[in-house]
């Protein structure tokens, strides 16, 4: 007898920088390190894991001014503007049966301007889901706020794909299936032409050790890049389809 087909995803969720535009996640540290040039590295990794406003805060070690935080965000809207070119794979992804016809939004934790300028080159089937007031990830709501946008009446069936690991934890935390992204992150945070410069042993070496922490955080799945979502969005569909549930 023929098998049923595996269920239709409700919705998909996207992260804007290290996902859909601005490989290796650099809109944030670019604009820090240009604020605070002196600033250790060790630190600046450490706020880039934040929040913006808390990423200036930490960065600084102290609170910001508002003279600093107005610098910061011309700095990050300069910044985006520099990196808001889209990921290779992007054109690929209108193309899987898997996907197709399923209402997507992108998110992101940026200020309003710094989004914008990011998501610029994005076409119109992947809008932006404006927040409106609510906790910062690791926090559900924007998760939740989202897919009230998009219509969706039900969890059962969506989707988070990201690279940041707060915002996978995030959607771990709304009860959605989740896919990390390992190599266009802040975890290997890097612009495309160092990430192509280096080795296959240092790229490999990289992909692991943020594959690995992406598993450790919980993601369902986690793939390369978007080129690789459609099959990844089968497997999720077959792994429902048997009543696994996220």
């Amino acid at each position: 007898m023929p098998r049923n087909p595996p269920p239709r995803f409700n919705a998909i969720l996207f992260g804007l920088s290290g996902c859909l535009v601005d490989f290796g996640a650099r809109t944030l540290p670019v604009a820090l390190g240009r604020l605070l040039p002196d600033c250790p590295a060790g630190r600046l990794a450490e706020a880039c894991a934040l929040p913006a406003d808390a990423a200036l805060a930490h960065a600084l070690g102290a609170p910001a001014t508002t003279a600093q935080r107005e610098l910061f965000e011309q700095h990050l809207q300069q910044a985006a503007l520099e990196h808001s070119e889209t990921v290779t794979d992007l054109e690929q992804l209108a193309e899987p049966e898997a996907f197709q016809g399923v209402p997507c939004a992108w998110l992101d934790e940026l200020p309003p301007k710094t989004c914008a300028n990011l998501a610029t080159p994005l076409p119109a089937w992947l809008p932006g889901s404006s927040p409106v007031a609510g906790r910062p990830w690791p926090a559900p709501d924007q998760c939740w706020q989202a897919l009230s946008s998009l219509g969706v009446d039900r969890l059962a069936g969506c989707v988070v794909v990201s690279a940041s690991p707060r915002l996978l934890q995030a959607g771990l935390n709304a009860g959605l299936w989740t896919i990390g992204l390992a190599t266009s992150g802040v975890l290997c945070g890097k612009a495309p032409s160092d990430w192509r410069a280096l080795d296959s042993t240092e790229r490999d070496r990289l992909r692991a050790v943020a594959t690995l922490e992406l598993y450790r955080l919980g993601a369902h799945s986690v793939i390369d890049h978007l080129g690789e979502l459609g099959p990844c969005l089968v497997d999720l569909a077959v792994r429902r389809q048997k009543g696994e549930k996220p």
